[in-house]
């Protein structure tokens, strides 16, 4: 119990001149009338009943934080729920394990009819990738198919520096996804994770303690945030897959050097690949070195093979001690793609069923290349071109 600031308050229970105020209230910041007692047996006496004040005022302060969000955004866009089959106007109920928040989406961008698509685009639901024996095989990919896969990462690469150019504070996780939604139509692609299991954007945007599968929405970024954007390309019936964290304008120490852990598991990871070596000693290598930077990996959550499917085997688990079997041979192709955590390695989902975030509010970091086995080593699929930004400081030196 806290001092009152007031000297004419009376108690809540018993009516008495009071000189005590439930702390709860006082860091609520609610009004004094009705959070003052005159002793400390009225207070807890009227606990069980006081107490519901606290929740309203909570939930009051949401549905007000909702109302505020909405006001950012035009009227028609709404919350996602229900893995994006459903759209609520009012913010979700959630103990939000830091501090972001979801914001209002807009509505679903629209793909040209001439565009080729895979076969969820309509209605949300893919057909071949579950069933297919690619998930159980790891698939040799032909030297057409390997063409084919070189041409659309080199697409998804020129796509997400198209969004790393964009990215500054003030600007929207939606206006990212309206810039990756046109430069993928513009080369003739489709964006791959539009409408994939009901996914409503058209690529992942993941800020601060979001691990992965953020929905772009309304929020603007701000100077300190981290980002990552997700791009996958589907053209000429292959995918390309590739992410990056981006700085958006001037970070603290701690991001600056889990961004940068990140990226160079990401690249010690690589380095490893080649005919003959075990797809389980990839998570070894970047679990290494992620502890002895005192962070720590994402084990819910793996990189993948990708082709002419957008997930298939072998599964790419980036932790240590993980349990995959197999070897890397030629004309293989996956990805690998580590998500490290400043604090610990566990996460939470929230209300909208694919935004998974860091279970302490911490702030997490991921990377992504597709990479094919070659005869001799490894070919980064979606490697950085000439003409991609300067966007890591740590690439000059």
């Amino acid at each position: 119990m806290s001092g009152a600031t007031e000297t004419s308050l009376t108690c809540a229970r018993c009516g008495k001149p009071a000189n005590l105020q439930c702390p709860k209230c006082v860091e609520l910041k609610l009004p004094c009338e009705g959070a003052a007692f005159c002793t400390q047996d009225c207070f807890k006496a009227s606990w069980s009943s006081h107490k519901s004040i606290h929740q309203k005022a909570k939930l009051s302060c949401e549905n007000d934080t909702g109302a505020e969000q909405n006001s950012v955004a035009p009227n028609d866009w709404l919350y996602c729920t229900r893995k994006g089959q459903s759209r609520t106007p009012k913010l979700p109920i959630f103990d939000w394990t830091g501090t972001l928040k979801p914001y209002p989406i807009s509505k679903p961008r629209l793909v040209p009819a001439h565009i080729d698509k895979p076969d969820w685009a309509i209605d949300g639901t893919p057909k071949i990738e579950p069933s297919s024996d690619l998930q159980r095989v790891v698939e040799i990919k032909t030297p057409e198919q390997i063409e084919r896969m070189r041409e659309t990462c080199r697409i998804a690469r020129e796509v997400l520096d198209a969004a790393a150019r964009v990215i500054r504070p003030g600007v929207t996780t939606d206006e990212i996804d309206a810039v990756v939604h046109e430069a993928t139509i513009a080369a003739g692609g489709y964006p791959s994770p539009l409408n994939y299991y009901f996914f409503p954007k058209s690529c992942c945007t993941s800020v601060n303690e979001v691990i992965c599968h953020g929905i772009p929405d309304a929020r603007k970024l701000e100077d300190g945030d981290i980002v990552n954007v997700d791009v996958t390309v589907y053209f000429k019936g292959v995918h390309g897959d590739l992410n990056e964290t981006f700085f958006v304008g001037t970070v603290d120490e701690a991001s600056r050097q889990l961004v940068q852990c990140t990226y160079e598991c990401l690249e010690k990871a690589i380095a490893i690949v080649k005919p003959g070596v075990r797809f389980r000693e990839i998570g070894e290598i970047i679990n290494r070195h992620a502890l002895m930077s005192g962070l720590s990996v994402v084990k819910s959550y793996c990189g993948h093979g990708i082709g002419e499917l957008f997930h298939c085997a072998p599964n790419i688990p980036h932790y240590a001690r993980n349990k995959m079997v197999g070897i890397m041979k030629p004309g293989q192709t996956f990805t690998i793609e580590p998500m490290i955590n400043a604090g610990n390695w566990r996460d939470r989902m929230w209300p909208d069923g694919w935004t998974a975030v860091t279970a302490d509010g911490k702030r997490s970091a991921q990377f992504e290349h597709t990479l094919l086995v070659t005869e001799t080593g490894v070919e980064v699929l979606t490697a950085r071109l000439p003409t991609s930004p300067d966007m890591f400081p740590w690439l000059k030196s």
